[in-house]
């Protein structure tokens, strides 16, 4: 059975990792170690093997000649494109004005349907509040107009990396988090999905079921039928397989490694520490079968 590839939940590969996915294209497989068993195995990048790369970054700019490359070889893709109009003391290393304009590109190029508008995450602090919200979204949402159909967004997960991440930024700036009720999230999710109903987009609960409703669908990042929709009208056999509680995403294989993105985030899931990310990135090797993992011992894993 074909696969569906992530790339990925653990790293941007489009912004940072681009000419590795591309060798590992050539090769025909990537390595991955699992990141909670360690276990080390292939999976093949043979485009007769790949039923749909999805792939995931907040700048697909440096991605560009790869995606039609990989358009020309005939894999099929989709994007989930995080675009969140957070503070900078939050998310600083991205160019925000050229990834809206390469997402603008990108949705003529493919379409709207190619493209997941990730508002996610949502973090309210005394710099970002409700009216702030209200504001940065209805100005993304038109300008977004008739560019992307889906909005998916969840509200910060406060892992205890983040909450680390969260007291050091207070120490640092004052910039104080704040942990609103259930209630308060749910009147908010729904006005920003009343903002994106008047632009024609519909919003999506990533891992948050309790703020579905009439104007609130349920996120499918990795999305069977949406593959099926866009590239297999005659069908398309997957299953549904969530990554962690009330995801509602199709099985899948991730081939990224945790602690590689040099983004810097203060809210990253996917770094443990900004200062090991950014020396892993640093001496990343692109000829290594494993994406953060130095080319000897990829090959001593491989055997």
């Amino acid at each position: 059975m074909k696969r569906i590839i992530s790339a990925s939940r653990r790293t941007d590969i489009p912004a940072f990792y681009g000419d590795w996915l591309m060798g590992r294209i050539r090769a025909g497989f990537a390595g991955v170690v699992n990141p909670f068993g360690g276990q080390r195995y292939r999976v093949s990048l043979a485009a007769d093997d790949v039923a749909c790369l999805v792939f995931w970054s907040k700048d697909f700019t440096p991605f560009l000649d790869h995606l039609e490359t990989l358009d020309r070889l005939g894999y099929r893709f989709y994007l989930n494109y995080t675009m969140t109009a957070l503070p900078a003391v939050f998310e600083s290393h991205v160019d925000r004005a050229t990834a809206l304009e390469t997402l603008k590109h990108l949705s003529q190029r493919y379409s709207p349907a190619h493209i997941n508008w990730r508002f996610d995450p949502i973090i309210l602090s005394t710099i970002s509040d409700e009216a702030f919200y209200l504001q940065a979204f209805a100005k993304l949402a038109q300008a977004l107009e008739g560019v992307v159909e889906r909005c998916y967004f969840s509200f910060v997960t406060r892992y205890g990396k983040v909450l680390r991440n969260f007291q050091e930024l207070e120490r640092t700036t004052g910039v104080q988090v704040i942990e609103p009720g259930a209630e308060a999230k749910i009147d908010l999710a729904n006005r920003l999905a009343i903002i994106a109903a008047e632009r024609g987009i519909t919003m999506h609960s990533c891992c948050g079921d309790y703020l579905l409703g009439e104007r609130i669908g349920k996120a499918h990042c990795i999305d069977g039928p949406l593959i099926e929709r866009l590239f297999y009208p005659e069908g398309f056999a997957y299953r549904s397989k969530g990554t962690r509680l009330e995801c509602g995403c199709s099985e899948s294989s991730d081939i990224g490694t945790y602690n590689t993105c040099p983004h810097g985030c203060v809210y990253c899931y996917a770094n443990t520490n900004k200062a090991s990310a950014r020396k892993a990135f640093e001496q990343h090797e692109v000829d290594s079968a494993f994406l953060g993992f130095g080319k000897e011992q990829s090959a001593t894993w491989l055997g």
